[in-house]
């Protein structure tokens, strides 16, 4: 069951994009029991594994190049990964048609368990990794460890995810946006 405050905020979202198509949906989403819940799952933790990578990646990028200590560049990775999974979630929702602030609680009440997973998970495996933290840009420890890393908390994520999109929680309050805005997108073109 989709909690009060949740359904009131996806109601609020649902009425924006229907305003921004000229229809009159109200309805509050659940997952379409066509879509395999597994397949749904695998695709939002792809979802959150793509921005918690471009974010982690870029921070340990930064941090390493500017010889920042090992808590500082996890500090950097973890904050540009929540920016770049909130950024992935909030610009399909603006694109069909949901207002910025509601996007933005959408996206928050979506991914922050998801993401807080993957970024736990992906940083106690590189700091576990004897000379990660310390290896260059050009060794292949550094992306051996980042690579390695993801994959893990990839893999740690999905029963997560998939436990919450089965109770309408997670990515399954964005799930009928996403559609939405890719049509919305393609009838542009």
């Amino acid at each position: 069951m989709v909690a009060p405050r949740r359904a009131a905020l996806v109601l609020t979202a649902n009425r924006q994009a229907a305003a921004a198509e000229g229809s009159g949906m109200d309805a509050v989403p659940t997952v379409e029991r066509h879509t395999s819940l597994n397949r749904l799952a695998l695709s939002a933790t792809l979802h959150c594994l793509t921005g918690c990578s471009i974010g982690e990646v870029a921070g340990m990028v930064i941090g390493t190049a500017l010889n920042l200590g090992t808590w500082s560049t996890v500090a950097l990775s973890v904050a540009l990964a929540f920016v770049f999974g909130y950024l992935l979630t909030t610009l399909p929702l603006l694109r069909a048609g949901v207002a910025l602030r509601t996007a933005l609680k959408l996206a928050l009440a979506s991914d922050t368990v998801s993401i807080t997973v993957m970024e736990i998970v992906d940083n106690i495996v590189v700091l576990a990794i004897p000379g990660a933290m310390e290896a260059g840009l050009g060794e292949i420890l550094f992306w051996g460890s980042l690579t390695l890393s993801l994959l893990v908390a990839a893999m740690v994520a999905f029963p997560v995810v998939r436990w919450l999109i089965a109770r309408n929680q997670g990515h399954a309050v964005v799930h009928q946006f996403h559609a939405r805005g890719a049509g919305a997108q393609s009838a542009h073109h």
